[in-house]
């Protein structure tokens, strides 16, 4: 029996409510000058005060040294096994936005990026163009047919597309074009499996077509494609946990995780002032609440180290927002760390704290990485917090006789 099956077996629905906040790349690394982290550096007394009632730890999203996708490091957080339940960006960009996907359609995550002249990539991002521009150029570049194949292609949030391959003997088994880093070309598409060749094929031909059509649009003059994937099946959070799930998240990927997942979502704004006030207005309609942070992961990504302490400080003065809803169980942590001084995701593990009025307080009083070390959760994998916080809102029935 799996850990999920158990979970299935032993579950209860209650009136209890449980907030998993999600701060998108939380952890952080010290800084070369101050020393100290973006949460050791941040003046976070809301955080503070929940820490000290709580009780805290460090999660592993995956496994020791592993560095985790957003995709994977949310499924943790569900519960679920990222290694087995693996779940292709692709797929999560289009359902995000709603975009329905049919048996054997392919998805794939898209940038549009910047090319320089000697066909280098410059920025990953194309200056994070404005969403308008970006619906403009993917009209230029929707509703291809290559080879019997048809190519839908729908902008997502600034310069992230979404770009779906639809028709018969497709397969997912193909690398990605996007290298994920500046100084290099994209990379051609290859097959992994004979059965894969077609669809590689595919691919790189609408590349090529796209790159020309792109040429004269400068910053936006490429594409780059990665996370191809089909629409998985997995058990629902309602089947699992016997909880009535939402989400509040502005970026779609994480919208459509959630959908993937059986949560309902909610109709938000871009901001966190926005999704407070969704969460207030549909705090008596659900038991479990998915709460997602984006900036913080947007500056870590970014190097900004400043901007990223700011963000976390910003969201620590409207946490009072949430405290007073008085939610059964809270829990604060992040799906992957996103170092500024790394510009990426990393291996370190993240900072959770959990609050309920039946949690053991464990003397921490600051909600950082080198304060939750020593906190009672331990070094724990991330699938254990979604079990945690059901013990503590008393959705768990007792195992064995």
């Amino acid at each position: 029996m799996d850990k999920l099956e158990l979970i299935r077996e032993i579950s209860r629905a209650t009136d209890t409510k449980i907030v998993l906040l999600v701060i998108d790349g939380l952890g952080g690394l010290p800084d070369l000058e101050t020393g100290k982290t973006e949460l050791e550096a941040a003046n976070t007394p809301n955080l503070d005060a929940l820490a000290t009632k709580g009780i805290c730890g460090l999660s592993e999203p995956i496994s020791p040294g592993i560095t985790p996708g957003s995709a994977p490091g949310h499924l943790a957080l569900f519960g679920y096994d990222p290694v087995d339940c693996t779940m292709g960006r692709g797929v999560l960009e289009a359902v995000g936005i709603d975009l329905d996907l049919e048996m054997g359609d392919i998805a794939a995550r898209g940038n549009f990026c910047t090319l320089d002249n000697s066909g280098l990539i410059t920025d990953r991002r194309a200056g994070r163009i404005a969403t308008e521009k970006c619906a403009d150029l993917c009209e230029l570049l929707d509703d291809m047919d290559i080879d019997g194949i048809r190519v839908i292609v729908k902008p997502v949030k600034e310069h992230r597309l979404v770009v779906v391959f639809r028709g018969d003997t497709l397969s997912e088994d193909i690398t990605d074009s996007d290298p994920q880093q500046t100084g290099v070309a994209p990379e051609n598409v290859e097959a992994r499996t004979d059965a894969a060749e077609k669809t590689a094929d595919v691919v790189n031909k609408f590349i090529k077509k796209a790159q020309k059509i792109l040429a004269h649009h400068h910053p936006a003059n490429m594409v780059l494609l990665r996370g191809f994937s089909k629409k998985p099946q997995l058990p629902t959070m309602k089947e699992i946990y016997k909880l009535k799930a939402v989400a509040i998240a502005s970026y779609p990927m994480y919208r459509g995780l959630a959908k993937t997942v059986g949560m309902d979502v909610q109709n938000t704004g871009a901001t966190i002032e926005d999704e407070l006030t969704a969460l207030r207005k549909c705090f008596t309609n659900y038991d479990f609440f998915f709460i997602h942070i984006k900036g913080t992961d947007s500056a870590g990504e970014d190097g900004d180290y400043n901007r990223k302490v700011a963000v976390l400080e910003y969201l620590d003065g409207l946490l009072p927002q949430l405290i007073e809803l008085k939610p059964d169980v809270t829990v604060i942590t992040g799906d992957h760390s996103t170092p500024a001084t790394i510009m990426g995701h990393s291996w370190h593990p993240v900072p959770v704290v959990l609050y309920s009025q039946w949690c053991r307080p464990d003397g921490v009083s600051h909600f950082s990485e080198s304060a939750c070390i020593l906190g009672g959760l331990g070094h724990l994998p991330a699938t254990d917090i979604m079990p945690l916080a059901m013990a503590n809102a008393l959705k768990l029935n007792k195992f064995g006789a």
